[in-house]
């Protein structure tokens, strides 16, 4: 019966209705039970600006002190984030070289007019140009770039600029469910501001360039074409990161899946952008197959690992003495015969070659050394090899 009850409340109130609707045309009288279903009450007029009545004061005071810690970061921040529109010569076979303009973000980042943001949005440019929060367009040029970690530093003359630097926070303070904020230029909406929290921490994504970066932020705060190199910010209006990728079914706008680059990286990275032009990426100067995944491994052998199948002349790991596998024909396929299976470095395990990129990007520096665990012929040795750079 309760059943019965809830699904005429529900579905059976509209022929109800509307036989008291014809009641009411021919004059019969109607009287609803009690039991027939809530009655509207009349409210009183709301008073424009009053608070809602139904929300404790406390919590609405906490709503309020939220939205002006936000509208005022915002206010001291946004500033200091910058457009940059980009035109490359693209090669058309009709028109011949047809400019092609590219959009993103950046902030300023010292007091010489230098400014970060992501290599994928100057890449190849032949012109560059900021524009900042108050509408003056300047030139800029490359300082350096880096496409394995998505970075890149353009300077603009520094008398021009009226905005300040932006503050960078302190590496490895970092929390899952964090409030951020992201400011940038979506789809060439100037200094958007999007908010959200860390949905993640020390996720390993794809660049552009097709490398692997470590350590990465994941963020629900929305982020969409444009965004690129614009920053990820505290509540304490602080850079934690630089906005760089999305996860998106359809390839275009934001599904609430954004990342960007860590404080860390940056702080390691644009210093020796701005000395170099580059960045040194350290390498052990060799080559490897994912046993497993890209080759099937020897049952006699590790069933996970990398299998060297080339040494860099002169590098360091053939310096140590590491042996690369040898490539045999067998019908119509090749096979690797032999060579050193590397399963750790200083006792972390290694599946991947991300797992080994990774550990000497973030872990080791040129001039310094590693410890390789190997398999060779069956028999597990330690060898140490010195980091060289790529």
């Amino acid at each position: 019966m309760r059943h019965n009850r809830v699904l005429i409340g529900r579905l059976g109130m509209l022929p109800l209705l509307a036989a008291l609707a014809l009641g009411i045309v021919l004059g019969i009288s109607w009287q609803l039970p009690a039991t027939a279903g809530p009655v509207l009450q009349d409210h009183p007029t709301p008073t424009p600006g009053a608070p809602l009545g139904s929300l404790p004061e406390d919590s609405l005071s906490l709503l309020d002190a939220e939205e002006t810690v936000v509208a005022y970061i915002y206010e001291q921040t946004s500033p200091s984030v910058v457009h940059i529109t980009s035109v490359t010569q693209v090669y058309d076979f009709w028109r011949g070289a047809v400019p092609q303009e590219g959009t993103g973000s950046g902030f300023i980042y010292d007091t010489d007019g230098h400014i970060v943001t992501n290599n994928h949005v100057i890449a190849g440019a032949d012109e560059i140009e900021v524009v900042l929060a108050d509408g003056t367009h300047l030139p800029a040029t490359v300082v350096g770039a880096d496409a394995f970690y998505d970075l890149a530093i353009i300077h603009v003359d520094p008398a021009r600029v009226g905005a300040p630097p932006l503050p960078l926070a302190e590496p490895g303070a970092l929390r899952v469910g964090q409030r951020v904020l992201a400011i940038g230029n979506p789809f060439g909406l100037d200094r958007t501001l999007t908010t959200g929290v860390i949905s993640a921490l020390d996720r390993t994504i794809e660049s552009e360039a097709g490398s692997t970066i470590g350590n990465a932020i994941q963020t629900d705060a929305a982020i969409n074409p444009g965004n690129s190199g614009g920053p990820l910010l505290n509540t304490r209006g602080q850079v934690i990161g630089v906005n760089t990728a999305i996860q998106s079914t359809s390839g275009g706008g934001s599904v609430g899946i954004g990342f960007a680059v860590p404080i860390s990286t940056v702080m390691r990275v644009i210093p020796e952008l701005m000395a170099n032009g580059y960045f040194r990426h350290p390498s052990l100067g060799l080559t490897a197959a994912e046993l497993g995944y890209e080759l099937t491994p020897s049952e006699s052998g590790p069933q996970n690992g990398l299998l060297i199948v080339e040494l860099a002349p002169g590098g360091t790991a053939a310096q140590a003495g590491l042996v690369a596998a040898q490539a045999q024909r067998q019908g119509r396929r090749y096979i690797f015969v032999g060579g050193d299976i590397i399963t750790a470095i200083n006792g972390e395990p290694v599946l991947t070659r991300d797992d080994l990129t990774l550990y000497l990007e973030n872990y080791t520096h040129i001039g310094g050394s590693v410890t390789l665990t190997i398999n060779r012929d069956g028999q597990t040795q330690d060898v140490t090899v010195s980091v060289g750079e790529q």
